[in-house]
């Protein structure tokens, strides 16, 4: 009963906390990031992280990279597919650069300092694909080169963590199996693109009450599941299997319809709002120069390293600018890499805290910086 009731307050407090957003002229995604600092144990401390709510959070965040891949369309992601790839790299050198630097100059050794730039090339894609959303700028190629960048981004950072552990941990950390496992997973997901139309037809056709609708969320459960098994994350499953919707509006109008309104009600708030719960103020007075230092460079070396990269393959400087501010997000992929690095000894407890409010920061500055480069833009256009 504790856990339905941790389940209300945190719905509660996304819903007050992502209108006042909205009437502040914001995305209601950073009030909802608010709402879980205020109701966890930075402030009042009502709810705490747990497997209930995290399981909530994390089908949140599969149906919101879900929704994502319906709303892309294909050729835009491939036409961007340099782009991104540009985007991608130049945004994981220069944050990871700027991470150990900062690690060495307070007094971290080498491994820490390169633990901390192994966090700092993450990239969160979600919570800028829900401000794309809410301003209705998905269906723009800087949206597909940043979706892109995303994935190619996550599979970068994959590689060096894994290095990383083999090289200094040990176990049964294969960098080759790494690859392999990320060789096949693309491998199926292309097979699959030739054939799976020919099955979502036939599933259409099917006389039972709602299929479409059950169809397409076992499609995105399976793809997030395979993903998964294959090492990689079961985000990007998700936006691949919508991206293989993306072209059937039967499906698309019947998952937009139907499964997205309660989505936005229930998991997708307690995703956001998850991201917040994890802020803890303890030992922040004693290293309050890292975390200002490291929040700079975290959204700095974002901003410059993978705008520069949109700029060198053909963009304007605005859009530039606007990609390499949708890259700064750490959220999840970042909160998930330091949990695994920090179990793993690549970390110290003494320096868990300030990169967490990091992360944190990180994902709150975006959707406002967005908002108003997106205004921008549209202006421009």
């Amino acid at each position: 009963m504790e856990l339905i009731l941790q389940l209300i307050i945190i719905i509660v407090a996304a819903k007050i906390c992502g209108t006042i957003a909205s009437r502040f002229g914001q995305p209601s995604v950073l009030g909802e990031i608010i709402a879980g600092i205020l109701i966890g144990p930075a402030v009042f401390g009502l709810v705490e992280t747990n497997d209930f709510l995290h399981l909530f959070s994390e089908i949140g965040v599969i149906f919101l990279m879900f929704f994502a891949g319906t709303e892309t369309n294909l050729k835009d992601l491939t036409s961007s597919l340099r782009s991104a790839l540009t985007v991608a790299t130049m945004g994981v050198i220069l944050p990871f650069i700027g991470g150990y630097i900062v690690g060495i100059s307070f007094g971290m050794d080498t491994l820490h300092a390169a633990f901390l730039g192994v966090v700092l090339t993450a990239t969160s894609v979600s919570i800028s694909v829900q401000t794309f959303r809410e301003l209705n700028y998905m269906h723009t190629k800087e949206s597909a080169t940043v979706l892109g960048a995303a994935i190619a981004d996550d599979i970068i950072g994959l590689i060096i963590l894994a290095v990383m552990i083999s090289l200094t941990v040990g176990g049964d950390t294969s960098i080759s199996i790494v690859l392999l496992k990320q060789v096949i997973f693309f491998a199926v997901i292309i097979a699959l693109h030739k054939l799976l139309p020919i099955v979502t037809k036939i599933a259409v056709k099917l006389p039972i009450p709602d299929f479409s609708l059950v169809y397409g969320v076992l499609l995105c459960f399976l793809y997030s599941w395979f993903a998964d098994a294959m090492g990689i994350s079961n985000i990007i499953g998700a936006f691949f299997a919508g991206l293989a919707l993306a072209n059937n509006d039967t499906i698309r109008e019947q998952l937009e319809g139907k499964l997205l309104p309660s989505v936005n009600v229930l998991f997708i708030p307690v995703f956001f709002t998850s991201i917040g719960l994890v802020v803890s103020l303890n030992g922040v007075g004693e290293h309050i120069w890292l975390i200002i230092v490291l929040c700079l460079v975290a959204i700095i070396t974002k901003v410059i390293g993978a705008g520069f990269g949109a700029k060198i393959t053909g963009y304007s400087m605005s859009s530039s600018l606007l990609i390499g501010t949708a890259m700064i997000s750490r959220g999840e992929v970042a909160l998930i890499t330091s949990a695994i690095g920090f179990e793993a000894g690549l970390f110290s407890q003494e320096y868990y805290t300030p990169m967490i409010i990091a992360i944190v920061v990180s994902t709150l500055v975006t959707p406002p910086m967005l908002k108003v480069l997106i205004q921008k833009q549209q202006k421009i256009a």
